[in-house]
């Protein structure tokens, strides 16, 4: 199966309706090509918030981020709606970095991964867990809710955000969920006027990844041309973003890329196979884990200021549990699943309030 892992600058200044746009047509040039998951880079719709915070001109910044908001899109919206349009014309499953837009949290915009099913619906999206950095100016932190795994046309795929690759505990959540092939998202990054070189973070944390999940990676990261950059006019920035866009295999192979400093389509076949014989000697989502020693706390509750009725009914109104206006019930058997795994979890329970009292009584005199 081919994948692809679009490499481009989105229109400056920031154009949220001419960067879809351009989003739809690299699509269409990917499905052309027969690839059936295409990943964008991180935040492509409108761009990256890579402007500082300059304290002599604090006005300056403000204005930037009330123009990066207003370019931000809703989802569901008809931005998506493009978006989903051009994944079904390409037949493919599609990962897009975005700012998204929360109508009732003018404030709040989110670094966001929208997936889209081949048929054109979306399957889901992404909220960076924790913004990195000075990024916490310009986005919410995300919840417990997407950091999942979705089956689709092209196999099970998940995605993080840029330094999300850096903790391990969001690598876990989605590698244990047995993910095939990860959108990994990056802005590019510009390198450091100390001549510090940020390529082989990128490098490092996407193989590393592959190698510990026994999965395949698409990795897409943004280029910028300086000089567009700098006719943005957004102050104080930085416009190196080299790019870096690659696949790699379950071994951390690079099986195409990476390719730095050119907009550009990185193209891979992935065989799934190759997860079978890596899991042969690394397995870590099966029998080289130990969930009965360390297993992960996930609360998957989605973030609202209020609990109890008014609060589920203000996420029925946002609509924020990550599945758009479509999302299917349950099935049963997912339900029986959920079942099953709540009385696993009331067994080991009881065997902890066992084991308490059988110390309490040894110790009794």
């Amino acid at each position: 199966m081919k994948v692809a892992a679009v490499q481009a600058s989105p229109i400056l200044p920031m154009d949220r309706d001419a960067t879809v746009d351009k989003a739809c047509s690299l699509v269409a040039e990917a499905g052309r090509h027969g690839a059936k998951l295409i990943v964008l880079p991180e935040t492509f719709v409108p761009m990256y918030a890579n402007w500082s915070i300059d304290l002599s001109n604090p006005g300056e910044w403000a204005q930037n981020l009330l123009v990066l908001t207003r370019n931000s899109i809703e989802i569901p919206g008809p931005q998506v709606e493009r978006l989903c349009a051009a994944a079904r014309d390409a037949n493919a499953t599609v990962c897009i970095g975005v700012n998204e837009y929360v109508r009732r949290y003018e404030g709040m915009p989110s670094n966001t991964l929208l997936f889209t099913h081949a048929d054109g619906t979306i399957l889901g999206r992404h909220r960076k867990v924790t913004p990195s950095n000075r990024e916490r100016c310009f986005w919410a932190r995300g919840d417990g809710t997407s950091l999942r795994v979705y089956d689709t046309a092209a196999g099970r795929i998940g995605g993080l955000i840029c330094y999300e690759h850096i903790q391990p505990m969001n690598k876990y959540m989605l590698l244990s969920q047995g993910e095939q092939i990860h959108c990994s998202c990056w802005p590019g990054w510009p390198n450091f006027p100390n001549g510090r070189d940020n390529r082989p973070v990128i490098d490092v944390l996407t193989r590393a990844y592959a190698l510990e999940s026994q999965c395949f990676v698409v990795l897409s990261a943004m280029y910028i041309d300086p000089a567009d950059g700098e006719r943005a006019g957004l102050g104080n920035a930085s416009w190196s973003f080299f790019g870096g866009s690659a696949i790699i295999g379950p071994e951390g192979d690079y099986i195409a890329g990476p390719v730095y400093d050119k907009e550009t389509i990185v193209y891979g076949e992935v065989d799934f196979d190759r997860i079978v014989l890596r899991k042969a000697i690394a397995d870590s989502s099966g029998k080289d884990n130990r969930w009965d020693i360390m297993r992960i706390e996930s609360n998957a509750r989605p973030w609202v200021p209020f609990s109890g009725p008014f609060g589920e009914q203000l996420l029925s109104d946002m609509d924020v549990r990550g599945q758009g206006p479509d999302r299917a019930a349950p099935t049963a058997g997912e339900l029986e699943g959920r079942i099953d795994a709540l009385s696993a979890e009331l067994r080991l329970l009881r065997q902890t309030i066992e084991r308490a009292g059988d110390t309490r009584n040894a110790d009794s005199p």
